[in-house]
């Protein structure tokens, strides 16, 4: 087996790439101090291939290997910071994309006796570029699997292709956005991000387990403690129900009261949530909120349907794994279709 030193040093960041797409399935955080000494080991490597291929290529090929570097560092990278700043996805997303860019502008290769890996090479050779189209591809495929999983248990219906039903007691440890509790899509509560409802619980001391054992309570605004807590960022790891249990203003301990239906109350307190957070709840609205809360403290609701917004860091990952292995992908499909 031979591989360059620039290449095994790329190599050695696969690793990195997988942590942070763990990171991002556990709390769909990744922290930023992860991407900094990824891009230095991508430009350590790249001044070396630079002066490899200014050293000891003909000037062809030093064209395209700039040619190269060039599309991935003046195209690849400022696609990624274009679609963050378009809210196409996050900027941990955003930091992983233009990471790869530098990391990655090239085809990487490893000689293995009688073949060379990656087993398909993309001729236009911008190996980024690769890892992007792999990606989309499998994006694209996520649909057909979420379907294919619900059909083979028997839920066929139009949210077959965007989610799966979740118990609620589960609801709370898990990231995506509510449907509705039978797979429709006709509830005020669709759309309502989980990280959301986290933040609300955590604001007010309490858990979803709470909220289902006394609705009517939690549902008076008077039960808001008069200093609720920071509600953090809704991810899980910040919410730990033992510690909230502990910490549950003396209010949400009553008797449940009888049901309130005047609208005109702030139904939950969700006013006051919104107006005290700083910013928005991952773009959910008061009446999502609302709606999300009656819907999870229904004794009648036994499971809902969540579409589980898988991680963009973790289908990111699997196109880099396919990209170091197989190939492209997508010059593969165009020529099984005869395209190409």
């Amino acid at each position: 087996m031979f591989v360059s030193i620039p290449d095994l040093l790329r190599f050695v960041t696969v690793p990195v790439f997988a942590w942070a797409a763990y990171q991002d399935v556990r709390t769909r955080r990744v922290p930023n101090c992860v991407w900094v000494p990824l891009v230095a080991v991508g430009l350590i490597t790249l001044t070396l291939d630079g002066r490899s291929v200014i050293a000891l290529s003909s000037p062809e090929i030093q064209s395209l290997f700039f040619l190269r570097v060039g599309v991935s560092l003046g195209v690849v990278a400022p696609l990624g910071y274009a679609v963050w700043r378009l809210g196409g996805f996050g900027g941990a997303d955003a930091k992983a994309i233009v990471t790869l860019a530098v990391v990655f502008p090239t085809y990487p290769e490893v000689y293995v006796r009688w073949t060379a890996i990656p087993l398909e090479p993309s001729a236009v050779g911008v190996f980024s570029l690769t890892i992007l189209t792999n990606t989309a591809l499998i994006s694209a495929a996520i649909p057909l699997v979420l379907a294919g999983r619900n059909a083979i248990n028997g839920r066929c219906q139009p949210t077959m292709f965007v989610g799966w039903p979740v118990s609620v007691d589960r609801v709370a440890n898990v990231h995506g956005q509510l449907l509705q509790k039978d797979g429709t899509q006709d509830s005020d509560s669709d759309g309502l991000d989980i990280d959301a409802v986290r933040m609300y619980l955590r604001w007010r001391g309490s858990t979803l387990e709470a909220v289902r054992q006394s609705p009517a309570t939690h549902r008076d605004p008077t039960s808001i403690p008069t200093t609720p807590n920071d509600p953090g960022d809704g991810s899980v790891a910040e919410y730990d129900e033992r510690l909230i249990s502990s910490q549950l203003y003396s209010e949400t301990r009553r008797a449940d009261r009888q049901r309130i239906d005047d609208q005109k109350i702030d139904a939950w307190g969700v006013a006051a949530f919104f107006a005290d957070i700083d910013g928005d709840a991952y773009g959910s609205t008061p009446s999502q909120l609302r709606a999300g809360l009656e819907l999870l403290s229904s004794s009648e609701t036994e499971s809902v349907w969540v579409s589980p917004g898988i991680p963009f860091l973790v289908v990111v990952f699997f196109g880099l794994l396919t990209a170091l292995t197989y190939g492209d992908l997508l010059a593969s499909l165009l020529q099984l279709i005869g395209i190409v």
